[in-house]
C-alpha cells in the first residue's frame, strides 16, 4: 500500500506518529493508499523549522521572492496533466474541471509575481520641519494553511504564492481525502528555489488542526471549509492572539428573472449546480424562479437533469464523476429523502444510480427538485452534492428579501436581459460575490474572494488586494534627524505638522 507522508524541511518525511488514514479512488470505491496523520510533536517540528528559516527568507528582496514565484508558474504549467491526473484520482471530479482548478490557482501564483509592487508603502516629505514619514508592510512570520478535498491544488494556491511572495514561511495542512496534489506543489516549489523549511506540508486530521490552532509559532490561519469548522478555528486562533481568515459554507442562489434568456439560465444552472458533483463552495443548489420563469425553467431543466453523463473522472465525456466518499454520498443522498419527506417535489431523482464496471464507486446521479419551501432543510442547509431546489418568487424584490434572510453569504447571480433590474439587485443583495448573467462569478486574482454573513468568519477576504493586507503587518515611520539646533522637551501631545 503507497503511503503519502508529510514535506519537512525540503524534503518528502515519512510519519512517525504511527496513525494513518485511507485514501481512496472514488470512482472505484477502492483504498489506494494511506497517508499519516501528524501528532502535535509532528506539527511543533514542522513550526520550529520554518521559525528558524522565516528570518532570512523574510529578508529576501522581494524582487527574488517574485522571481520564485515566476518560476513556479512555469512548472505548474509544465506539470499541470499530473496535477490534474493526482485531483482527478483522489477526489473524483472529471480531468477537465481539474485542470480547470489548476488554471485558478496558476492565476494567483501570477498575481503574486507583483509582490515587488504590492508591498510598496507610501512616503511623505517634510510632514513638519526636517521630519519625513513613511509606511511599509513586513510580513506575520510563520502562517498555517488548513484547506478542504473539493479543491486540494486550487485552495492552497489561494494562499500560499501571496504568502511566501510577502515574506512569511507557510506550513499546509491539506486534507486527508486527497493528499498528493500537496506533495507535488511541495516539490515544484523546492524546485523553483525556495529555501528549505520556508514552505511544508503535515497531513493531518483534528489534532494537527488544534496543534496549528494553539502553537505559538503560528502568527496567522487560512481556512477552508463548512462553517461549522470555520467558526470553531477564528474563536481558536483569534483567542490565542493570531490572524484568521476562515471561509465557511455557501448555499448560492441563482435568480432567473422572466426576461432573462432562459437556454442560457439552464446552461448555467447545470454547470454550476452539477459540476464536481456540486462539491464546490460556489456551486449553485438554489435556482429562485421570478413570477412565469418557474414552470418554463423546470421543463427545461428536467430532461437535461435526467440526460447528465455521469461516470468516472478519467472520461472525457463524462459531465460529472463521483463524490469524494462513501460516507459523503450517503448524507447527499439522505438530503434527497428529507426533501421528499419536507414535501418539495422530487422531479429527477438521482438515489440508486449504479454504473457498470464501478458498482462500488461513490456516485450518485443528479436530482432536481420543485417547490422548495424557505422553512425546508433542503433549502437552508448546504447539501455540497448534486441537488439543486428550484424556490418559486412573485417578484424581484421578494426574491432579494428571500436571500438576504439566508445564513450563507458567499455568491449569487442573476440571469436577466434587465439593466436596471441588475443593478439594483447587484447593490442590494447582501452577499460578497454577485454575478450578472455570470453563474459562479469567482473573482480573478487580482480581486479578491470571499463571502458575507456566516460564510466568512474574520476581516480580510482571501488572496489578491486583501490577501497581500492578512499576510503583512503594516509599519509607520515617522525619521528627523539632528540638526545641531536643541528643541528642548515637549509635553504636548506630539504634531509635526507645526
Amino acid at each position: 500500500m503507497r503511503e503519502i507522508g508529510h514535506f519537512i524541511a525540503g524534503r518528502p518525511t515519512a510519519g512517525t506518529s504511527g496513525r494513518y488514514g485511507d485514501v481512496f479512488n472514488p470512482a472505484l470505491g477502492e483504498v489506494t493508499a494511506r497517508v499519516a496523520l501528524a501528532s502535535a510533536a509532528e506539527v511543533d517540528h514542522a513550526v520550529g523549522i520554518a521559525t528558524a528559516a522565516w528570518p532570512a527568507w523574510a529578508a529576501t528582496p522581494p524582487l527574488r521572492r517574485a522571481r520564485v514565484m515566476f518560476k513556479l508558474r512555469d512548472l505548474l504549467e509544465r506539470d499541470r496533466a499530473r496535477l490534474s491526473a493526482a485531483i482527478t484520482a483522489e477526489h473524483g471530479k472529471v480531468l477537465s474541471d481539474a485542470d480547470g482548478e489548476v488554471q485558478r490557482g496558476l492565476e494567483v501564483v501570477e498575481f503574486a509575481c507583483g509582490i515587488p509592487h504590492l508591498l510598496k508603502g507610501e512616503y511623505t516629505e517634510q510632514v513638519g520641519t526636517g521630519i519625513d514619514a513613511w509606511s511599509v508592510r513586513q510580513p506575520l512570520g510563520v502562517v498555517a494553511g488548513i484547506t478542504p478535498f473539493n479543491f486540494p491544488l486550487m485552495v492552497p494556491l489561494w494562499m500560499i504564492p501571496v504568502a511566501l511572495a510577502a515574506g512569511n514561511c507557510f506550513i499546509l495542512k491539506p486534507s486527508e481525502k486527497d493528499p498528493s496534489a500537496s506533495l507535488i506543489l511541495a516539490e515544484l516549489l523546492a524546485e523553483a528555489g525556495l529555501p528549505e523549511g520556508v514552505f511544508q506540508v503535515v497531513q493531518g486530521g483534528r489534532e494537527a488542526v488544534e496543534a496549528l490552532i494553539a502553537h505559538p509559532g503560528i502568527s496567522a490561519i487560512s481556512f477552508v471549509g463548512s462553517t461549522a469548522i470555520a467558526e470553531t478555528i477564528w474563536r481558536g486562533g483569534t483567542a490565542a492572539g493570531k490572524r484568521v481568515q476562515a471561509l465557511g459554507g455557501a448555499k448560492n442562489h441563482l435568480v432567473v428573472m422572466p426576461d432573462a434568456d432562459l437556454d442560457d439560465a439552464v446552461d448555467a444552472l447545470m454547470g454550476a449546480a452539477y459540476g464536481a458533483a456540486g462539491e464546490r463552495c460556489m456551486s449553485v443548489s438554489v435556482a429562485v424562479a421570478v413570477g412565469a420563469a418557474g414552470d418554463r425553467l423546470v421543463e427545461r431543466l428536467e430532461p437535461r437533469v435526467r440526460a447528465l453523463k455521469i461516470g468516472p473522472g478519467t472520461d472525457p465525456e463524462a459531465e460529472m464523476g463521483p463524490l469524494v466518499t462513501a460516507e459523503h454520498r450517503a448524507k447527499v443522498a439522505g438530503y434527497v429523502d428529507r426533501g421528499v419527506a419536507e414535501g418539495a417535489e422530487l422531479v429527477v431523482d438521482g438515489r440508486g444510480l449504479k454504473l457498470q464496471g464501478y458498482e462500488n464507486g461513490f456516485f450518485l446521479g443528479g436530482s432536481l427538485f420543485d417547490r422548495v419551501g424557505t422553512d425546508m432543510r433542503i433549502y437552508r442547509d448546504e447539501i455540497f452534492g448534486p441537488v439543486l431546489g428550484v424556490v418559486r418568487a412573485p417578484d424581484l424584490g421578494a426574491a432579494t428579501a428571500m436571500i438576504n434572510r439566508h445564513a450563507y453569504g458567499n455568491g449569487v447571480a442573476i440571469f436577466t436581459a434587465d439593466g436596471g433590474a441588475a443593478r439594483d439587485f447587484a447593490s442590494s443583495v447582501q452577499i460578497g460575490m454577485v454575478g450578472v448573467n455570470v453563474p459562479i462569478p469567482v473573482p480573478m486574482a487580482f480581486h479578491s474572494f470571499g463571502g458575507w454573513k456566516s460564510s466568512l468568519f474574520g476581516d480580510h477576504h482571501v488572496y489578491g488586494p486583501e490577501g497581500v493586507r492578512f499576510y503583512t503587518r503594516y509599519k509607520a515611520v515617522t525619521q528627523r534627524w539632528p540638526t545641531g539646533t536643541r528643541r528642548g522637551a515637549e509635553f504636548v501631545m506630539p504634531t509635526p505638522g507645526r
